[in-house]
């Protein structure tokens, strides 16, 4: 794949893979250890005589943390300068994921995941916003977002196999010693070649806003969370939601109030930009949805081991770097709108595929409809993720990116809770897994429908 040269990147001569090396780098560590975890924690429980709260808390607690800061991130970027906060999210990450490798018991274990969730939600907002200022033309920023989306797809659906992979041959603890050359190349790669970023001091933080939304975001991902173990009706997964939705009444508020809010309404009066984080959502829903339910699928109900479920699952894993090298190349010409609604049908004919499969369909007749949700999500991402941030003014980069990821966090969280939701309460497992697949072709095409009226029609100009 060829990129143009970044505009103030190092030497006369450099490639400019660099760049995106990096940043791709540090988001793939990010999402695969979401996934990573999932078939590594029953040993880790064993061993580490953890209960079973203290082993929900080593999946959950990342997940909170990550998606709860994720716009304090971003704003700290905007303000102190996106590499600075990026390569001190990858410094955390790091060292936080030894500490998760080297963990005596089950509490410290939890505390490691905790800090390397803060990290996480510093290293996302940044990675989008160096890529905007590394790649200034359209069309190689185009292909570098397509590549940075793809990695979601890969590490989500490779954390299963690699997982099973590392637990059964050398331990869960490399579950975690796998981030650590990960992060000091990308760390290494990110200073030597990614310039600094522009530090705007007079952006404000906005500290009781940052509370309010981390309150909203954590709140609502652990009700969604919960009620796919407990049930959409318990009192605590509804107390839960209506705390989040309070918390999140109370961050309009205080950010239509604020002198310099970290979040100006305005920017969300932008169709492009409100449309393209309900998109996001949309389709993590759909996607991360089909995911955790296939994988429920493949190992409770035939009988795959951890690493056979990850073989299963990789022809989803096969088109996304495909469909993003694709996307990011087709964007100059069609422009965005074509690719995004383009790419939301296909995934919703291939989940109302499965749906309509029957109710123990050969894995053959599976192999197509992973493949179209797969190809079609990574398809539109690229477009969606250049709406976003093409909306954004440049001072509101690192802002805006953290926004499109976490109504994405959101959708993920809501589309792994509804699925197992909707597997636990159904009388017949198919059944659920059918209704599950069906709603995730529903949510494709409304963000199909969405995309057509945000997301701007032709290519934009450099």
């Amino acid at each position: 794949m060829a990129l143009a040269e970044p505009a103030d990147a190092g030497e006369p001569g450099q490639r400019s893979w660099a760049p995106l090396l990096a940043v791709c780098a540090g988001y793939f560590m990010v999402i695969l250890d979401v996934t990573i975890i999932n078939v590594a924690v029953p040993v880790i429980g064993r061993e580490l005589s953890a209960s079973l709260t203290g082993i929900q808390w080593i999946t959950d607690g990342y997940t909170l943390v990550f998606a709860g800061f994720l716009l304090t991130g971003g704003a700290l970027g905007d303000r102190l300068g996106n590499r600075r906060v990026f390569c001190s999210g990858v410094g955390v990450f790091t060292v936080s994921s030894a500490a998760c490798a080297l963990a005596p018991n089950a509490p410290f274990l939890v505390a490691a995941r905790l800090v390397e969730g803060l990290g996480a939600a510093l290293i996302v907002p940044g990675s989008l916003a160096l890529l905007q200022q590394a790649y200034p033309a359209p069309a190689a920023r185009a292909r570098a977002f397509g590549l940075w989306g793809s990695m979601a797809g890969i590490a989500a659906s490779a954390g299963p196999l690699l997982g099973g992979l590392l637990v059964t041959t050398i331990g869960w603890r490399w579950v975690f010693l796998i981030n650590l050359p990960v992060g000091a190349a990308c760390l290494a790669l990110t200073l030597r070649h990614v310039s600094p970023s522009p530090r705007r001091a007079t952006r404000a933080l906005d500290w009781p806003a940052q509370c309010a939304v981390v309150a909203a975001v954590a709140l609502l991902t652990a009700s969604l969370n919960e009620a796919g173990r407990r049930g959409w009706s318990d009192p605590a997964v509804l107390a839960g939601l209506g705390l989040a939705v309070l918390a999140a009444a109370a961050f309009a508020v205080r950010e239509r109030l604020a002198r310099a809010p970290v979040l100006p309404l305005d920017l969300l009066h932008s169709r492009a930009m409100s449309g393209g984080a309900v998109i996001g959502l949309l389709f993590n829903f759909g996607f991360y949805g089909m995911v955790f339910t296939a994988s429920l699928e493949f190992q409770h109900q035939r009988g795959y081991s951890a690493l056979e479920t990850g073989l299963a699952l990789f022809p989803a894993v096969a088109m996304t770097m495909f469909a993003s090298v694709l996307s990011g190349r087709l964007t100059r010409r069609t422009g965005d709108r074509p690719l995004v609604v383009s790419g939301m049908l296909l995934a919703a004919l291939g989940l109302a595929g499965w749906a309509a499969a029957g109710s123990d369909p050969a894995y053959a007749l599976l192999v197509a409809p992973m493949m179209a949700a797969g190809f079609g999500t990574s398809f539109a991402l690229t477009g969606s993720t250049a709406t976003v941030m093409g909306a954004a003014p440049p001072a509101y980069s690192g802002t805006a990116s953290a926004l499109f990821n976490t109504t994405r966090q959101v959708g993920s969280a809501t589309g792994v809770a509804l699925g197992g939701s909707l597997l636990a309460t159904a009388t017949d497992h198919s059944a659920g897994l059918r209704t599950s697949m069906a709603i995730g072709a529903l949510a494709y095409l409304i963000a199909a429908v969405l995309a057509w009226r945000c997301v701007p029609p032709k290519p934009r100009a450099a």
